[in-house]
């Protein structure tokens, strides 16, 4: 993972929203140019719904691609589409309706409306082969093979989607923590509650002792009760991982997150990426640590 995270804080929450999509479209453009092709994994909650809102208003929004990027989600609600508890749902409203999108890149979790019906694990299973299949697509094999991918390996938890064997990855995919195969998410966003949540990883829960990519959630302490969301090794093989956090009830669990916490008891802690990681703060948010 990268070194110690890297603090910036504005004045405000429009502010930081603004600030955030800005940063956002200069990272786009750089991986594009890199390679092609960029992976951005969404949030949603107030800052980060604003966040894509800015995005759909910046004057520089044209200068991204937007048809060649990928975009995830770091987790969702599961419930039907169009559901306003949906981050997908208000995702749409925000950017994706007013931007050129391909829609085969748009990479969404599905709900009790989907193909595995009222099955979470299923369908917490069913995205984490959809990381691996597109991870795959950048990996040149030497001798290895691509494992079977997604697969449930107990209630609540998904087995590792896509482990590789031998081969050299190129710059669509890279391998999590425990060897499963994952895209190189470029930009993956993330709120933090205050009690120090991340995605849908509570303090202490089941999704933060999971193994895999992806997990379904039941009886989660914050409604819709069920969920789906990355772990921790997926979460951890992105290269920049940016927390956003806007609130003086956010700052507690800034504070504990900075001064490196257990990631199991406060979750925020152990959202990190490989090569960068980012605490974006407004200063209510940051009040506990300036």
């Amino acid at each position: 993972m990268s070194g110690a995270p890297e603090v910036l804080v504005h004045a405000d929450g429009s502010l930081l929203a603004k600030a955030v999509a800005a940063r956002t479209i200069t990272g786009l453009v750089d991986a594009l140019a890199a390679t092609g092709r960029a992976h951005l994994v969404l949030t949603g909650g107030g800052i980060g719904t604003k966040v894509l809102a800015e995005l759909a208003a910046a004057p520089a929004r044209d200068a991204v691609d937007w048809t060649r990027v990928d975009f995830w989600w770091g987790d969702e609600r599961f419930v039907p589409v169009g559901d306003p508890d949906r981050n997908e749902t208000g995702a749409r409203a925000a950017l994706l309706d007013h931007i050129s999108v391909d829609p085969a890149r748009v990479h969404t979790m599905n709900g009790p409306d989907g193909p595995d019906g009222d099955d979470p694990e299923a369908a917490a299973a069913r995205y984490a082969a959809e990381l691996a299949t597109v991870a795959s697509a950048g990996t040149v094999a030497s001798a290895g093979t691509v494992a079977s991918a997604g697969t449930v390996a107990s209630a609540g938890t998904v087995a590792s989607a896509g482990t590789v064997a031998s081969a050299g990855t190129a710059s669509a995919g890279t391998a999590s923590a425990d060897g499963a195969l994952v895209p190189a998410f470029d930009i993956l966003m993330l709120g933090i509650g205050p009690e120090g949540h991340v995605a849908s990883i509570f303090p202490e829960a089941p999704a933060a002792y999971a193994d895999g990519q992806v997990v379904s959630v039941r009886n989660s302490p914050k409604p819709p009760p069920t969920r789906i969301s990355l772990t921790f090794g997926a979460i951890q093989a992105a290269r920049e991982v940016w927390i956003l956090a806007s609130g003086a009830e956010k700052a507690e669990a800034v504070a504990r997150a900075l001064a490196g916490e257990p990631e199991d008891k406060l979750p925020a802690a152990g959202a990190r990426g490989t090569e960068r990681t980012l605490f974006l703060l407004d200063e209510p948010a940051a009040s506990a640590i300036i």
